[in-house]
């Protein structure tokens, strides 16, 4: 009884800061609707333009969030994932050259380009499979992930290859949204706090809405432009930190495309989707197209259109090099002191701002 006690305890503390952005939300809607737009606002018509702007942008704002939040993480097809035998043959080898020649075999046929530091496909030893490019072990999930971005407390959920592209809405309309709020409220907050004038929880409402907008505000500027410098450079958040390794070795441009190509394989080729959530990527999630080998070889869902820069978007791409090498001698910041990705500091301080 006690683990399942302390599981439900875990989860309940996972979903806190969803639970605290969702009440931060609600209390903004009373305060700007209720306290400001019909309690304070004295003109009718300045009163329906206000709440007829404000609701599209709270609409859009919710439903990237709750698309960010409920979107389930791309799992790692089965073609990855060794047999129980052959894994732990593979991890109980103490023959680096025997373990070199079973993952040469066992990678033959998969679309990998990226490599540990010593040159060899990467390896989970928690889920026992090979690591699809770009795809990296949670430990907060317990699961690899494709295109995995980070591990998001604030979304109680990985960001990655599944949900990336609302990740990033989210953060664009929850910006829109407090500025919004922000701005529309300034000339009642001067008034409120140069002439002491209003009810006092009307008054109270109005000051504390316009700080707390603000201050989240500032805290998602850098945010915000952090992944938009991110989707530019088709970059993850890991990989700004740590370079994804190719046949060449180490190279954080190795998945650029250019800007516009690098912007569609997250938004799609659509224009009119772009600034939904609805998903949109290119791809599969599972391989990627690289400066270094941008020809499609290994297809299970068929192609995909060219996107720009005169690349064509593989579904999926065979990496020439058969060479092999376990990588927990090399694992990438996954479970341990070095463990990036369940660590959101850049995101926490961030948010801290506020």
């Amino acid at each position: 009884m006690a683990p399942a006690v302390l599981r439900a305890c875990c989860n309940a503390v996972k979903w806190a800061p969803v639970v605290f952005i969702t009440a931060i939300v609600a209390w903004s809607y009373y305060a700007y609707v209720v306290q400001m737009c019909i309690f304070t606002v004295d003109s009718i018509a300045e009163k329906v333009v206000l709440l007829l702007l404000y609701h599209p942008i709270l609409f859009m704002f919710m439903w990237s969030y709750w698309q960010t939040i409920w979107t389930k993480t791309g799992k790692v097809p089965r073609d990855f994932f060794l047999a129980p035998t052959v894994a732990e043959r593979l991890e109980s080898e103490t023959n680096e050259e025997v373990q070199k020649e079973m993952l040469k075999q066992l990678t033959k046929k998969l679309p990998v380009q990226t490599r540990t530091m010593s040159g060899f496909p990467r390896y989970c030893e928690k889920c026992k499979s090979v690591k699809p490019d770009r795809c990296h072990h949670c430990s907060v999930c317990s699961t690899c992930v494709l295109k995995m971005d980070h591990h998001c407390p604030w979304v109680n959920n990985c960001v990655g290859f599944t949900n990336y592209k609302f990740f990033v809405l989210f953060l664009g309309y929850a910006l829109l949204y407090c500025f919004y709020v922000a701005l529309s409220s300034l000339k009642y907050f001067i008034n409120f706090w140069t002439s002491g004038s209003g009810h006092g929880m009307e008054r109270f409402h109005i000051l504390f809405l316009f700080f707390v907008s603000v201050m989240f505000g500032i805290s998602l500027i850098s945010l915000f432009s952090y992944h938009l410098y991110l989707v530019c450079k088709n970059r993850s958040t890991l990989e700004a930190f740590r370079a994804p390794v190719f046949q060449t070795g180490p190279d954080k441009d190795g998945f650029s495309l250019g800007r516009a190509a690098n912007f569609r394989e997250v938004f799609g080729e659509d224009a009119k989707g772009w600034f939904l959530p609805m998903f949109s990527s290119l791809g599969d999630g599972v391989s990627f197209p690289s400066r270094l080998q941008p020809v499609v070889s290994y297809d299970t869902m068929g192609s995909t259109p060219s996107v720009g820069d005169g690349v064509t978007y593989p579904t999926r791409t065979v990496d020439q090099d058969d060479d092999g090498l376990l990588a927990s001698r090399q694992r990438w910041m996954e479970e341990g002191g070095d463990d990036f990705e369940a660590d959101t500091g850049y995101e926490n301080k961030a948010m801290d701002m506020a």
